[in-house]
Parts: C-alpha cells; sequence; structure tokens
C-alpha cells in the first residue's frame, strides 16, 4: 500500500470507461483512494466530459509534436497534483523516460489479452481479440500489470481469465472483454489499498 488512500492519477486517450468506473468507485466510497487529476493527449478526449461531470481537474498534454517536453509536463503535472500511482486507461501512447523514472512500479495498465503471448507494440483493441481467435486458443484474459518502457512488458499485479466461446468472433469477445474490465481494474485498486497485493517498486526518490 502506498498510502492510507491511493493517490490516482489517469491518463487517457478515449473514453477512459475503467477511469470513470474508478472514479465513481471513489465518491461512492467504495475505494480509499483520491481522484486526483485526468490527462488525456488529444484535445477531443471525450473522458474530459465525465471528468468534468464529477469535478476531476483534467489536462490536455499533446504528445505527438514534442514528446520530451510532453514528457516533462505530465510528471510535473502528476507531482503537482499529488499522485502517487498512475492508472492509464486506453491511454495510447508510450510514456517517456522521465515519466516512467518517477513512477517506476506504480504506473498501471489493463491489457484485454494474455501476457506475454498477445502483447508488444501494435497489440491493443480489436487487434488483440483478434490474434487470440486466430490463435484458436480455449481462453482469454484481462490483466493489469505495470508500466516499463517496452509495450505490455512490466510485471504482472492481476489475471482475470476469459473463456473463449466456440462461436466468438473478435467483436463478441472485445464485448464481453470491455465489460469485464473496469470490474477488474476496480477490484485490483481495492486489493491494492486494502494491502492484499502489492506494487513492485515504488519509485526512485521524488526529485
Amino acid at each position: 500500500m502506498i498510502s492510507d488512500r491511493l493517490q490516482i492519477g489517469f491518463l487517457a486517450s478515449g473514453n477512459g470507461s475503467s477511469a470513470e468506473a474508478i472514479v465513481r468507485a471513489i465518491q461512492a466510497g467504495d475505494l480509499a483512494a483520491d481522484a486526483r487529476v485526468l490527462v488525456g493527449n488529444r484535445r477531443e478526449t471525450p473522458a474530459f466530459g465525465w471528468a468534468e461531470a464529477l469535478g476531476i481537474p483534467s489536462l490536455f498534454i499533446p504528445t505527438a509534436s514534442d514528446p520530451e517536453g510532453a514528457d516533462l509536463r505530465l510528471t510535473e503535472a502528476l507531482e503537482s497534483h499529488g499522485v502517487e500511482l498512475v492508472v492509464l486507461s486506453g491511454y495510447l501512447r508510450r510514456l517517456g523516460p522521465q515519466t516512467l523514472r518517477r513512477y517506476e512500479g506504480r504506473i498501471l495498465n489493463i491489457h484485454p489479452g494474455p501476457l506475454p503471448e498477445f502483447g508488444g507494440e501494435g497489440m491493443y483493441g480489436i487487434n488483440v481479440h483478434r490474434a487470440v481467435i486466430a490463435a484458436g486458443v480455449a481462453e482469454s484474459a484481462i490483466v493489469v500489470h505495470a508500466v516499463d518502457e517496452v509495450y505490455d512488458h512490466g510485471p504482472e499485479i492481476a489475471r482475470r481469465r476469459v473463456p473463449v466461446r466456440g462461436d466468438d468472433t473478435p467483436e463478441t469477445l472485445e464485448a464481453r472483454v470491455k465489460a469485464l474490465e473496469p470490474g477488474v481494474f476496480l477490484e485490483t485498486l481495492q486489493r491494492l489499498a486494502a494491502g492484499d497485493l502489492t506494487l513492485p517498486g515504488r519509485g526512485r526518490g521524488d526529485g
């Protein structure tokens, strides 16, 4: 456990469905945490809408034109809002070295397929489910893992098995996994807050 209450910052590129579910759980008293800030890398990030409605500070930090500058701005923004744990909710940009170093072992992502078999660059969204179906495996998975400098590579924190049905298509599997993801992420954070799970590291200081 990081502190008595998890101090969470959220990163999203799209709807941020898992982040929204987590924030609503916090506000309902179902998770011992504080939602400190939501950062999006697209001006039209849909998650900004629910963040405003729920009273969560939000920031737009573009990443495409100046990745190094964006990395610094993101680290500073998270620090200034008192973030101790970073939750990625459909954030489709590689994090920079400063953010990774400052929050080493404290950045969590949720992946919609078994790792390491169905991870890596380009393996997100429907691409993961296509690969799972094509491989003919009996089950997929939802994996919460710590983030490092390699896509979908960091230590696994939690896993939920998802059976693959005989009539599944990539689209039906995706729908079923998406419906489960927010609950899996929330349960993982609840277990972290309760001390039932531990993170792989606490970072390298505050400076």
